[in-house]
């Protein structure tokens, strides 16, 4: 009797197979493909395979025919862009068309006067700037070296929010520089708010109905009917729109009785979820919105609490929306058109008229302070139309989950200020801090950044700068390289106002430097002299030996504000590598754009 073997009972793809596998994987998110793994896994041993529309040979000829191809180049801090843009990718191929999705860190500028179809898909950050992996295509767009694009097409989708003043000026300087190019626009460019999965959906069906005259099909799209236990196992990932329901397992404030900051150290049990995360990923909180504050709006609207209005297409009493759908901390202008626009308000309407002093007020106004200084009886529909979703806020995860397994940390600034006779807390720091209690149920999701991430040689030194909350992520890296005994040098720079007040997490930092762990730290205690000191002076006075460390592989890291330290850091990283590299200053940003492009130079800004 001839016994089976593997090579008698199994043979390999074909080469054809694997590129036609190789083609529908490209077009699939991280869930979907730990889906198909599962779903592909099922079909062992089945019967029946699936029908396939075409044959191999068929696919691959068509495959093969002569068409444009379709890119879509993504700019992204966070990671929505990415994800917007796999979105469309996967909505394009259904539409039978050849796609690629390429981040910008990634694309070759050249490039550019070879294609046809482009979608731009990018975020704005700080004062109207690209994200740190659309600069050099940005910059590329507005040199000498850009070449003439009059055959190309495209569209653009910027990603903002309107609580900031340049809101979406990346996007809307991608076109322009397009434009000026000599490329024609396929569709008018989409500009969304923090909330724009309904205007993404609609931008798609627009741009796929252009396209249709624009580009040939040339695959044949299939749609696989996924049994109901296959629906339960996509369904079981959590995401932003499916988070899962967490338990707060602990919340301290680790500032001093006399700090003027309130930081919160959160612990979040993720127990039963089978959540995985990183260290360099984001923890995403949805929260409710303090009852208190909501009646006062009720109060100032005259409206009533029990009111029926619709949200998103599903009905909910005022209050309960008010609470747990809609935002009212973060004040932005679009909230004061609509409101004036309803309310007829004559003296909002002159504040609007005056952009700067608008800034300036909503800079210290919530929505409630808007509608109790200019207050007027509303029907209760109406301002629910003025008001936007409330979104999910992003803390950057402070732990390892080599470390604490089944948990994830987060580090909180409370944000509480006394302005117009009101205490005001900040929405989800509020919440956390002070609405939610040890045992109480939370909603959150991970949020992957592979745009922040430990270098895979576990040997590789790295330079942390965090000031204030910043110093989040590092306490998860230093967390698994002490479990993995990485072997890298870690050199830390924290800086806060006072040593004795606001040192976050200092037993541990002192552990780490008495283990080895930690092989240098740098602080900046900026009030506990009579003049200031930041991380970015303490960067200066160890320059020589930054630079040492770079010149060694080091990898640098950089987490917390956008605005000001961040862009500071940049400054003094520029200066020292020009002094003790020798360089001049074109040569030191050449440097430093080099090490962004190898990945050794990230931030996490915000």
């Amino acid at each position: 009797m001839t016994s089976n073997n593997g090579n008698n009972s199994f043979s390999a793809l074909t080469e054809q197979q694997l590129q036609l596998l190789s083609s529908a994987a490209s077009s699939l998110s991280k869930e979907q493909l730990i889906w198909a793994s599962g779903f592909l896994a099922g079909l062992v041993g089945s019967a029946s395979a699936l029908p396939m529309p075409t044959s191999i040979e068929t696919a691959n000829h068509a495959a093969s025919a002569s068409a444009s191809t379709l890119t879509i180049l993504y700019g992204s801090q966070t990671g929505n862009s990415k994800g917007v843009a796999n979105n469309y990718k996967a909505s394009a191929l259904e539409q039978g068309y050849q796609a690629n999705v390429v981040s910008m860190a990634d694309y070759k500028p050249r490039q550019l006067k070879n294609e046809t179809h482009l979608v731009v898909i990018v975020s704005t950050h700080g004062e109207g700037d690209a994200p740190d992996d659309a600069v050099d295509l940005f910059e590329f767009l507005a040199s000498k070296k850009a070449p003439k694009l009059p055959n190309l097409k495209f569209a653009v989708v910027g990603l903002g929010d309107t609580s900031y003043e340049f809101f979406c000026q990346t996007g809307k300087d991608f076109e322009t520089r397009l434009l000026t190019l000599g490329a024609t626009a396929l569709v008018e460019r989409l500009d969304c708010d923090v909330d724009y999965d309904s205007a993404v959906a609609d931008w798609t069906t627009s741009l796929n109905a252009k396209l249709k005259d624009e580009l040939t099909p040339v695959v044949t799209a299939q749609i696989i009917n996924l049994t109901p236990a296959a629906n339960a196992v996509a369904e079981s990932l959590y995401s932003k729109k499916n988070p899962f329901v967490a338990n707060l397992s602990a919340g301290l404030k680790i500032t001093g009785r006399d700090s003027v900051k309130d930081i919160r150290h959160i612990e979040i049990s993720l127990e039963d979820s089978g959540i995985v995360y990183k260290p360099g990923d984001a923890l995403g909180v949805w929260f409710s919105n303090d009852e208190a504050v909501a009646r006062r709006l009720l109060l100032a609207t005259s409206t009533s609490a029990e009111d029926k209005v619709m949200v998103a297409d599903l009905e909910f009493t005022l209050l309960d929306a008010l609470i747990n759908k809609l935002e009212l901390t973060l004040s932005y202008p679009g909230f004061v058109k609509s409101y004036q626009v309803t309310t007829g308000h004559a003296e909002l309407a002159t504040l609007m008229a005056d952009k700067a002093a608008l800034r300036e007020y909503l800079s210290v106004s919530q929505i409630v302070d808007i509608v109790e200084k200019y207050p007027a009886k509303i029907a209760a529909q109406a301002l629910v139309d003025a008001l936007r979703p409330i979104v999910p806020r992003l803390y950057s995860i402070a732990s390892s989950q080599a470390e604490v397994e089944d948990e994830v940390h987060i580090t909180v600034a409370h944000v509480e200020y006394e302005a117009n006779g009101y205490t005001h807390q900040g929405g989800a720091s509020g919440f956390l801090s002070t609405r939610l209690e040890e045992g109480d149920n939370l909603n959150v999701y991970v949020e992957s950044n592979d745009n922040f991430r430990l270098p895979t040689d576990p040997n590789t030194p790295i330079i942390m700068i965090g000031p204030g909350t910043g110093i989040a992520p590092f306490r998860a890296f230093l967390q698994e390289r002490d479990v993995t005994e990485a072997e890298g040098k870690n050199w830390l720079f924290f800086g806060n106002p006072n040593f004795t007040q606001d040192f976050l997490y200092q037993t541990e930092w002192q552990r780490y430097l008495k283990s080895g762990l930690l092989s240098k730290i740098s602080l900046a205690f900026s009030r506990d002299q009579a003049t200031k000191i930041y991380v970015q002076d303490r960067l200066k006075e160890n320059g020589k030996e930054v630079f040492e460390w770079l010149e060694q592989g080091a990898h640098v890291y950089i987490c917390g504000d956008a605005l000001r330290m961040a862009k500071d850091v940049e400054s003094t990283l520029l200066a020292l590598v020009a002094e003790h590299g020798d360089k001049t200053a074109t040569q030191a940003k050449e440097y430093l754009t080099n090490l962004r492009k190898l990945k050794r130079y990230q931030k996490d800004v915000y």
